[in-house]
């Protein structure tokens, strides 16, 4: 297994698989959703504590969560209720939304940064090579920037409802469910709409490779003889 596909594996296993299967595994054994909910979060805030700590990988996003996380787990104390520990799996997503937002004031947006982090050397260059030579290319790339940030505000909304009215023991498989949900929406449209806009204005991506559409000959083929 290549070393991207070991790493998505592992960030399946860490955030969704692992507290999954520690959450319903404690609540079969007959521990309080509360006890079980606090284990299930152990994974997650030890991944970023471990990127933080070992592999020094410092984040506007992670210390957000982590903040948030610690400010979740306190209150939780306080109410006792496990409600709220439920919460905590909306920071994620809130944090996420917000930056790629924020990152529409800056110079390139979150979606451009986000495909030069999962790609190497060579398409990181076509990659820019596409943002330089193509406006149409740079304007798509804010708009799906846009529709991310405003879907991912929009699913940590969801969580939240979900935490405060669903059936507890519910609620962190809907969690999952509401990801994947979320995901496969933001990626058919983006690339339906994508595609139709690039076509629009005269262009075809290829994998990164982003090139102009061959113009067909105008006039009737006797004309064109």
């Amino acid at each position: 297994m290549s070393g991207p596909h070991r790493g998505l594996v592992t960030v399946a296993a860490l955030e969704f698989a692992g507290p999954l299967v520690i959450f319903y595994g404690l609540r079969a054994a007959g521990v309080s959703q509360w006890i079980a909910l606090l284990a299930a979060g152990t994974l997650s805030a030890a991944r970023a504590v471990h990127g933080l700590v070992v592999e020094r990988r410092v984040s506007g996003i992670t210390m957000f969560v982590l903040g948030a996380m610690v400010i979740t787990i306190a209150m939780s104390f306080v109410s006792g209720s496990p409600r709220v520990l439920l919460i905590r799996n909306a920071w994620g997503t809130c944090a996420l939304g917000l930056w790629a937002l924020i990152t529409l004031c800056g110079r390139r947006p979150f979606l451009y940064e986000a495909m030069r982090v999962i790609s190497d050397r060579d398409k990181q260059q076509q990659w820019a090579a596409n943002w330089t030579d193509h406006p149409a290319f740079r304007h798509l790339l804010r708009i799906m920037t846009a529709v991310w940030g405003a879907a991912l505000l929009t699913d940590a909304a969801l969580r939240v409802v979900m935490a405060a009215t669903l059936p507890i023991d519910a609620v962190p498989l809907l969690d999952d469910v509401l990801l994947i949900v979320t995901l496969a929406a933001l990626l058919a449209f983006q690339r339906l709409y994508g595609r139709g806009y690039l076509r629009r204005h005269g262009l075809r991506l290829r994998g990164v490779e982003l090139s102009r559409i061959p113009e067909e000959p105008s006039g009737t083929p006797e004309e064109r003889r």
